[in-house]
């Protein structure tokens, strides 16, 4: 990468997001999901679409890690919807075909879940813009896994890092990348003053237990 090194990508990524508000921190004015569980962080990353500076960012990142990480890879697929955009951009920059996955097969037409073209054994990465239980992403790699791709790995801007998605990547046996994380996110934050040094032990709390917030 020509500006930012793999290294340092997961406070860049951070800021970037911070700064776009496409994730903020609301440690004691929590969120409600959709389920219902307080949250104190919100994360909508498809609003990096709309700056083309971050999703540059972005998309250097993601080619950084499939060229250090997965050298041999034939394909790039976007995890619809949040995945797809990126995954173009990405596959532009390395010169590879695109794909994308839907979460169910269409009720009409050809009824593919796989859009794009690909052949059995193509050895294929997947674009994804949030992990949070890697529910919806795990569904999506093993469609291309059983459509006779090699799935070489999921790679996401952003993760809350619940073990519950560790878990659920290592019981498939498909490695995860992300460019940023719950953590950096948090250092960020406080460095930034975005959050106060009492906020810390409370967001990592939840973190560990997303309950904890309450319902």
């Amino acid at each position: 990468m020509s500006t930012v090194q793999l290294e340092q990508l997961p406070n860049e990524i951070a800021k970037s997001l911070l700064s776009i508000g496409a994730v903020a921190l609301r440690p004691n004015e929590p969120f409600t999901w959709t389920s219902g569980i307080k949250s104190p962080i919100y994360c909508d990353n498809r609003l990096t679409m709309s700056y083309p500076a971050i999703r540059e960012l972005i998309a250097e990142g993601f080619a950084a890690v499939i060229r250090s990480r997965y050298p041999d890879c034939q394909a790039v697929a976007g995890i619809a919807t949040g995945g797809i955009p990126h995954a173009a951009w990405v596959a532009q920059k390395l010169g590879l075909p695109m794909l994308y996955v839907r979460d169910k097969a269409k009720g009409h037409g050809k009824t593919n879940q796989i859009e794009g073209h690909f052949e059995p054994g193509q050895k294929v990465v997947l674009i994804e813009d949030l992990i949070s239980t890697g529910g919806s992403s795990l569904k999506a790699a093993v469609a291309v896994r059983e459509a006779g791709c090699v799935v070489q790995g999921v790679v996401a801007i952003f993760t809350y890092q619940f073990a519950q998605a560790l878990d659920a990547f290592a019981a498939e046996n498909i490695p995860l990348d992300t460019l940023s994380n719950y953590t950096a996110l948090i250092s960020v934050a406080l460095e930034s003053g975005a959050i106060r040094e009492e906020d810390v032990a409370l967001l990592k709390s939840w973190r560990e237990n997303p309950s904890a917030f309450g319902v």
